[in-house]
């Protein structure tokens, strides 16, 4: 199934927002992605109908196991790319920053090569 970036985006932050612990809310969605609570509400609303998260009765959101499969793909690719930008010799800031807009255009291939080159210089 495609999925939107901005849906991606979602995902990630709560993935990365659930990593950090506790339970994750619409607010603290909000206060990572910079969107109005309106927005983060609407998005979450289609996200449960889609089958991407859950939401217990007291405004808890969790990945379901489909959210957490595309939420670790795109967390994934934003690491090994902001990783790559930084050993460029890009600042954490920017490389986080353009690698946001990269994890989700980049074909399949090329992030592939860039992993690769990536895993590489660690085992150096």
């Amino acid at each position: 199934m495609q999925i939107h970036e901005s849906a991606e985006d979602y995902l990630e932050s709560i993935l990365k927002l659930q990593q950090r612990g506790g339970p994750v809310r619409s607010i603290d969605i909000v206060k990572d992605l910079g969107y109005s609570k309106p927005s983060i509400s609407i998005a979450m609303k289609r996200l449960r109908e889609n089958g991407y998260v859950a939401m217990d009765g007291t405004g808890n959101i969790a990945l379901t196991e489909a959210g957490l499969t595309i939420a670790q793909r795109v967390l994934g690719r934003h690491r090994a790319l902001t990783d790559f930008l930084v050993a460029l010799g890009v600042s954490e800031e920017t490389a986080a920053a353009d690698a946001c807009k990269m994890e989700h255009d980049l074909s399949e291939e090329s992030f592939e090569k860039i992993r690769a080159h990536v895993n590489a210089m660690r085992q150096r």
